[in-house]
């Protein structure tokens, strides 16, 4: 009874871990989307483990936050790109 919540959470966070991963690291325009979607599976994972506290779980979502905080604070550490500069109008 009480493995429910685990096997309804085991493979959305593992895909939001690898999927997150990939689209954080292929696609470097889409960092900001990948951090909020993973940072709301890990709210979900957040909420289920409430529900329904076991050790399994919470494990799983400790390796979840490390995954986000890693690439969180890749993206905070990354180098900003610099906005092209503005078009002015001849008067």
């Amino acid at each position: 009874m009480s493995q429910e919540m685990l096997n309804a959470l085991l493979l959305p966070l593992l895909f939001s871990m690898i999927g997150g991963s990939y689209a954080y690291l292929r696609f470097p325009d889409r960092r900001p989307r990948v951090l909020l979607t993973l940072v709301l599976f890990q709210l979900v994972g957040a909420y289920g483990h409430s529900a329904q506290p076991e050790m399994a779980l919470f494990g799983l979502l400790g390796l979840h936050m490390l995954v986000v905080c890693a690439l969180l604070l890749h993206h905070l550490q990354a180098p900003r790109p610099e906005l092209a500069p503005e078009w002015k109008r001849r008067e």
